[in-house]
């Protein structure tokens, strides 16, 4: 194994904190990878790895050495993209995680991108839970809302229009309001943080200024497509991104309320962390996302 692919061994356990999972993740027997650190650590001179009978960390040495195998790694597959006018194109394995949304512009498309770029392969987790990129060793992740992670690089590829509403049924039971005031009384689809556990306030804009609202509910979630289905499900007020709604609202299932004071629109950003910005695979596939993005309130899709 030449040093290149020790270091990228390296990484992978550091990342996986497992020697095992890393091995099946560069298909490698797991004695190879063994054998490779011990002689990597014995070429250093330095132990770079604490390993326990559930996990492998690294030590201060190991730390730093990812660090510098992660910037190494990166500044090489630079040096190989920037002759892409040889025939050497972007290619390998890419580890993305999408939001909601992702199942909706983005999958669709794919063929798209593998149209351009057939040498790189995408391993796609889904959902909205909060990815920690670095420990699960994840390229990079299309997030929804404002971020609040500095370590972090992003670049915002669109901004989602949202919605404020409710299901015709329950509106026909507590009247539809009129202002801000008249949500007294009124029952919320409430939505909390997985990462903070917090509660989020409604928010809408009047005259150029952001008010928040709390508002009572008897359900609180933390998956986008949960709180679609409970406010389709006569829970209450909700808001939401107009794509997600847009078929519901045409049918009349559910009803915008206070449009005259709409919600914030959300931003959509691809992020991923710093060692990764040099990666000629994360930089085709942020720029393609940011394509696909910038036409995706062209057509509404139907969702729900």
């Amino acid at each position: 194994m030449d040093r290149f692919d020790a270091m990228r061994l390296f990484t992978r356990i550091v990342e996986l904190g497992n020697f095992s999972k890393a091995a099946d993740d560069l298909k490698l027997p797991a004695a190879t990878a063994t054998h490779a650190i011990r002689q990597l650590e014995a070429r250093l001179g330095v132990r770079l790895l604490h390993r326990t009978t559930r996990k492998v960390t690294p030590t201060s040495d190991g730390q730093a050495y990812y660090g510098r195998c992660l910037r190494i790694l990166a500044d090489v597959e630079e040096t190989e993209a920037g002759f892409g006018h040889s025939g050497v194109a972007p290619k390998g394995r890419l580890r993305i995680d999408l939001p909601t949304l992702g199942r909706v512009f983005v999958l669709p498309r794919l063929h798209e991108f593998f149209s351009r770029y057939p040498d790189i392969e995408l391993e796609i987790g889904l959902g909205d839970r909060h990815v920690d990129l670095v420990a699960e060793g994840v390229d990079c992740v299309l997030r929804v809302g404002e971020l609040r992670d500095s370590s972090m690089v992003g670049r915002r590829v669109a901004t989602l229009p949202q919605v404020t509403c409710a299901s015709a049924a329950y509106l026909a039971r507590h009247s539809m309001p009129a202002t801000l005031d008249e949500l007294r009384g009124h029952q919320a689809v409430n939505w909390y943080s997985s990462s903070s556990a917090r509660m989020l306030p409604f928010e809408f804009m009047v005259e150029g200024t952001l008010r928040s609202l709390s508002l009572p509910g008897k359900v609180s979630v933390s998956e986008g497509e949960a709180y679609a289905a409970c406010c389709v499900g006569d829970m209450g007020l909700a808001q939401l991104p107009r794509y997600r709604v847009h078929a519901l609202l045409q049918s009349g299932r559910l009803c915008e309320v206070l449009p005259q004071h709409p919600p914030p629109p959300l931003p959509v950003t691809v992020l991923y962390p710093h060692q990764r910005q040099l990666s000629p695979r994360v930089r085709v596939f942020a720029d393609w996302v940011a394509e696909v993005m910038a036409t995706a309130h062209a057509v509404q899709p139907p969702i729900c």
